[in-house]
């Protein structure tokens, strides 16, 4: 997916670093994503969730709170209220930039503090929210931090270890991470919620998710997380749990009215990445873009490869068609298409030295072992008579006008 740095500013003037995952294509909606306690915009959650949105047209942006990875201020004098205002003022940059209402996903105490920004945000910015391990009381958090924590109360700052590295806090980000009572904003509010956790979390235990899912109202769903870690340090975990965010999110962020779609014929839009371009009929939508090696990002099918599946496919049609009026026990077909640029040394015909020829190459395997040699021969005979094939090789003309 196409990534841009995305600078938010915090309420408390800090520059907090950002990167906005686009789609190659166009944009449906946009979306926030709050990392796990300590973590950064880096975590294989984020990334993982972030682009499997941007796939679905959901531009995603995932940032580093105050304090942590590339932004500015002090993780230990920030706490708990800090990491919400960071997340409202993100949702509230995205909503500019992309328009309209936008997703809030959250891992582990970022999942709490998405509940908490929701609360903060209200309908006419939100979306939706998901959360991820996320705990039902953010005090539950302190269990994870190694230290003397009266002695921070009574010294007003003091040091701990968290995943093995160490910080220094303030009494009053104990303070505040202790003040915070999620299941009241839970079951306060009225954005569809959708709870993924795992049953095996050694973190937050499944009670947390239970107790989050039985606060809040319907719209609400489960999703459960069978086998995954707490930190979804597993690829095929973080990519199940961002497919089934981004398929969930669909719903709350649906195609936008404004997109093309035509009564007939196709249109094609240009998107967000290199060369990623939206194609769009009567009935469905995908995306065509370049390989890396030619400078794209790989999102959908090349030109070329369209049509080549233009020729394929009508040709797998018109023999499937024509094996099924016979009656004859066809079984399908295994078209193997290619593309050669440059022929001209084959051709037998002679050519005008600057006129560039060009071949698609067609490999059927007929499928059925019950079909006739003869059978075979006519239904390779019929591939020829395919409607794609006639209108390639007949006088093709293609006509450019403005449609301005």
């Amino acid at each position: 997916m196409p990534s841009e740095p995305f600078a938010i500013t915090s309420a408390e003037g800090h520059e907090l670093s950002g990167a906005l995952e686009l789609p190659t294509g166009l944009v449906r909606g946009g979306a926030v994503f709050a990392h796990c306690f300590t973590c950064t915009k880096q975590a294989r959650a984020a990334v993982s969730v972030s682009r499997a949105l941007a796939a679905r047209g959901i531009a995603c942006l995932r940032f580093d709170f105050t304090g942590l990875g590339a932004s500015e201020g002090e993780f230990g004098r920030a706490g708990f209220a800090t990491d919400v205002a960071d997340l409202v003022a993100a949702a509230r940059a995205v909503r500019e930039r992309v328009g309209g209402p936008v997703l809030l996903v959250g891992h582990s105490l970022g999942g709490a503090a998405v509940l908490a920004a929701g609360a903060e945000l209200g309908r006419e910015t939100l979306a939706a929210i998901a959360t991820i391990a996320a705990p039902s009381d953010v005090g539950h958090v302190l269990g994870v931090m190694k230290g003397d924590h009266d002695a921070i109360l009574r010294d007003g700052e003091g040091e701990v270890s968290i995943g093995g590295r160490s910080f220094t806090i303030s009494r009053a980000f104990l303070e505040r991470m202790e003040a915070a009572s999620l299941l009241d904003l839970v079951n306060e509010m009225r954005v569809p919620y959708l709870v993924l956790h795992s049953p095996s979390d050694p973190v937050v235990g499944i009670d947390h998710a239970s107790a989050l899912f039985g606060a809040a109202y319907h719209p609400k769903s489960f999703v459960s997380l069978d086998g995954a870690d707490h930190l979804l340090t597993s690829s095929e975990d973080a990519e199940f749990a961002a497919d089934m965010i981004a398929g969930w999110a669909g719903r709350y962020l649906p195609l936008r009215d404004d997109w093309p779609m035509p009564e007939d014929g196709v249109v094609v839009q240009t998107g967000h990445g290199r060369f990623g371009t939206e194609v769009h009929t009567k009935t469905h939508r995908f995306v065509a873009d370049e390989p890396r090696s030619y400078g794209g990002d790989d999102t959908g099918p090349t030109p070329y490869d369209l049509l080549l599946a233009a020729l394929g496919t009508c040709t797998a049609m018109t023999m499937t068609m024509y094996a099924r009026r016979k009656k004859w026990p066809f079984e399908g077909a295994r078209i193997h298409m290619t593309h050669e640029r440059d022929h001209s040394a084959d051709c037998e015909r002679a050519l005008d030295e600057h006129v560039r020829v060009e071949a698609l190459n067609r490999d059927i395997e007929v499928l059925g072992d019950a079909l006739t040699d003869d059978q075979r021969r006519r239904i390779l005979e019929i591939a020829d008579k395919c409607p794609v094939h006639r209108t390639l090789e007949g006088q093709l003309h293609i006509h450019t006008r403005s449609a301005g």
